[in-house]
C-alpha cells in the first residue's frame, strides 16, 4: 500500500489550475487529486495516495475534451499513465499503444493523469498546444481553490430488496 499524502504534487495541482485559466467556464464536477478514506481504502496502490495523480473533468462543450487531451499529453515525459474512456496507456507499456480498461471506474467523466515522481515538481505548460492564458486569468486561476479530495462513490445496487437501500 501506498502511503497516503496530505497534499498533491505541484505539477498535479498545475494541471487543474492551467485547465482553468485557459477555459475558465470549464466544469469541475469529476476534478480530484488526493482520494477519499473509501478511495484509498478500495485502491490502497492508487497515485492519488501519493499526491501524484490528478483527474480532470471531461468538459468539451466548455473546451476540455478529454478525449484530445489524452492523445496529446502521451508527448509530455511527466505522464506515467493516463486513464479515459475505458482505455488505459502507460509509458512503459507505449509500444502496446492504448489498451482496454477494466477497472471498477470507466473513467469516463474524466481523465486520469498519473505523474512520473522524477516530474513531480514540474508546472510547466500542460496544455502547449492550446493558446495560453491571459495573465489576468493565470491569476485568477491560481486563487481558485483546488479540491483537497475526490468523494469517490460506489454506485448502490437496486436490482432488488436486498440490494437497494429502499424498503
Amino acid at each position: 500500500m501506498k502511503a497516503i499524502v496530505k497534499k498533491a504534487a505541484p505539477a498535479a495541482i498545475a494541471v487543474l489550475r492551467q485547465a482553468t485559466a485557459l477555459k475558465p467556464t470549464r466544469k469541475k464536477l469529476s476534478d480530484g487529486l488526493l482520494p477519499s478514506a473509501a478511495h484509498a481504502k478500495a485502491s490502497p496502490n492508487s497515485d492519488h495516495n501519493t499526491g501524484l495523480a490528478v483527474d480532470l473533468t471531461h468538459d468539451p462543450k466548455n473546451g476540455i475534451d478529454c478525449e484530445v487531451i489524452f492523445e496529446k499529453l502521451k508527448e509530455d515525459e511527466r505522464v506515467k499513465y493516463l486513464i479515459f474512456n475505458k482505455k488505459i496507456w502507460s509509458r512503459d507499456k507505449a509500444r502496446s499503444g492504448n489498451r482496454p480498461y477494466t477497472g471498477s471506474n470507466p473513467h469516463t467523466k474524466h481523465l486520469h493523469i498519473s505523474i512520473n515522481a522524477s516530474k513531480s515538481n514540474d508546472t510547466s505548460p500542460w496544455f502547449w498546444w492550446m493558446n495560453q492564458p491571459s495573465p489576468f486569468a493565470t491569476l485568477v486561476a491560481s486563487i481558485t481553490p483546488v479540491p483537497a479530495k475526490k468523494a469517490y462513490t460506489t454506485p448502490v445496487c437496486t436490482c432488488c430488496k436486498v440490494h437497494s437501500n429502499t424498503k
